[in-house]
């Protein structure tokens, strides 16, 4: 009963911080070695993180939120160049002139002045450590020899605040890039078919390289209790629902 009050009690509060920006999203608070961390789960592939006075947007979506009441971007996160990861009208409304955007070689025939990562790069943009990961499809396909997310032309990036290592993984499957990542602290991974995993997929790659703490998301009308219950036994794994269709 403590356990399911005090449960109660962090939802309220996360709802009410969100709330504090105008609209009721689920936000957690993580502690860094630099701070808190504020995590803002907009939805499907949207979020928003506020660290050491700055906020981050990571494929903001406008349909998904009314960002005209969320604070500006003072960096921005765009994993590919999908639609709804890549959506010139939020970045209208979150771009400032000091904004950095962070991007796909793809992504910049939408969008102008960006800084484009490849896979595998490394740079420090705002004095944050940003790692791109390569996000692509093996099994799942368009058809024959056409994936949803071909090799080469996604990001997933793992961002360093503080003592934590935050992989945000766009769309991607269980790959042998992310099956060998280490010591990450956070991590979210997308579970919907046909264009990312399976919760089995998700599992398998959770118990290779073990976040501490880790969100599906991205996971429009797919059962997530499958997930619990396939990491019911991987002991340093935390699995942390969000309302993330």
């Amino acid at each position: 009963m403590t356990k399911m009050l005090l449960f109660f009690g962090f939802m309220a509060l996360g709802l009410a911080a969100g709330a504090a920006f105008g609209q009721a999203h689920e936000e957690d608070i993580i502690a860094t070695s630099r701070g808190d961390l504020r995590i803002t789960f907009i939805g499907h592939a949207s979020l928003m993180f506020s660290f050491e006075g700055q906020i981050i947007h990571v494929d903001p979506m406008s349909s998904l939120t009314d960002y005209t009441k969320l604070p500006k971007a003072d960096l921005i996160l765009i994993t590919h160049d999908h639609f709804d990861h890549c959506d010139p009208a939020a970045l209208q409304i979150l771009r400032t002139p000091k904004t950095d955007v962070v991007m796909t070689e793809k992504c910049a025939e939408k969008v102008k002045g960006g800084l484009i990562m490849k896979n595998g790069e490394t740079k420090v943009v705002r004095g944050l450590n940003i790692e791109s990961v390569p996000a692509y499809n093996i099994a799942h396909v368009r058809s024959p020899g056409q994936p949803f997310h071909p090799e080469g032309l996604g990001n997933g990036y793992i961002v360093t605040f503080g003592d934590k290592r935050v992989y945000i993984a766009g769309d991607t499957e269980n790959t042998p890039e992310m099956k060998a990542l280490k010591n990450v602290d956070l991590a979210f991974l997308p579970m919907n078919l046909p264009y990312t995993m399976t919760p089995e997929m998700v599992a398998d790659a959770a118990k290779a390289f073990k976040p501490r703490i880790l969100y599906p998301y991205h996971t429009g009308d797919t059962d997530l209790t499958k997930l619990r219950k396939l990491l019911k036994n991987e002991k340093g794994i935390d699995v942390r629902i969000r309302k993330m269709k």
